[in-house]
């Protein structure tokens, strides 16, 4: 079992789910993302692995509470167990991912993570007024790319760059799909791509994501020389938060 591969924001959803609280549309998320994402349901499973073997120890540990406690005021026959106060599901999951995974986000600053969560939203693609254009596939695309459906629109788009490997506009949305669909990695070449066009509308978004990839996979110097050359409001802001 490998976690290191898992960051915060999944442990949490996954987390969420094994433990039955998340919204039905979250879990229907959930559960859609389970049956088409190469790999989901492997963390899944060590996830659940990992919080059964601490439910497990922790019921123990408490259980050996109540004993001593009987066993030491055996006169006080209303005494009741003891209830931490800390929040110890946590802590032992901490400490065990610790363990299992060796370094984990746990034990590194998860700054990035979080400042990505907080600046990252999908970009919200172009207008989808189809009609009798010529580029009717790549805006039936964009109209899954809107409703979430990322792996459609990635068949679609990818299939067109074949015969268009420099397109800026196709590289920079399956780029933003990538993004979207959690495969951060994967997006950066189509993003770089979209940065050596010297007549793309999209360069400042391109720098911007490009620096949230790198963010996200802890490349912090590079997130920083993307995000310079981007004029953005918020690029700028979060520069200010890394340096």
């Amino acid at each position: 079992m490998d976690l290191r591969n898992i960051s915060q924001e999944e442990f949490e959803i996954i987390e969420a789910y094994l433990t039955d609280t998340l919204s039905d549309e979250d879990s229907l998320k959930f559960e859609d993302r389970l049956k088409n994402e190469d790999g989901f349901a492997t963390k899944v499973e060590d996830i659940r692995t990992v919080l059964t073997g601490i439910e497990t120890q922790a019921l123990k540990e408490q259980l050996d509470h109540f004993h001593h406690d009987l066993s030491t005021d055996k006169n006080k026959t209303t005494k009741k167990p003891k209830v931490k106060s800390l929040n110890w599901k946590r802590i032992t999951v901490a400490a065990a991912l610790i363990i299992a995974a060796g370094s984990f986000w746990f034990l590194n600053d998860n700054t990035n993570e979080r400042l990505y969560a907080k600046y990252f939203t999908p970009d919200p693609g172009l207008p989808t007024t189809m009609g009798s254009n010529e580029n009717y596939e790549f805006y039936e695309a964009m109209v899954s790319y809107k409703q979430g459906n990322y792996q459609d629109a990635l068949n679609t788009w990818k299939n067109q760059l074949k015969t268009k490997t420099t397109n800026d506009t196709l590289n920079y949305f399956v780029g933003s799909a990538l993004l979207a669909y959690k495969k951060e990695n994967e997006a950066i070449s189509y993003l770089l791509e979209v940065t050596k066009q010297a007549n793309t509308t999209f360069k400042n978004e391109a720098f911007y994501y490009l620096g949230l990839a790198y963010l996200k996979a802890n490349n912090k110097n590079e997130a920083i020389n993307f995000l310079k050359k981007s004029d953005f409001t918020k690029a700028k802001d979060l520069l200010k938060k890394l340096n």
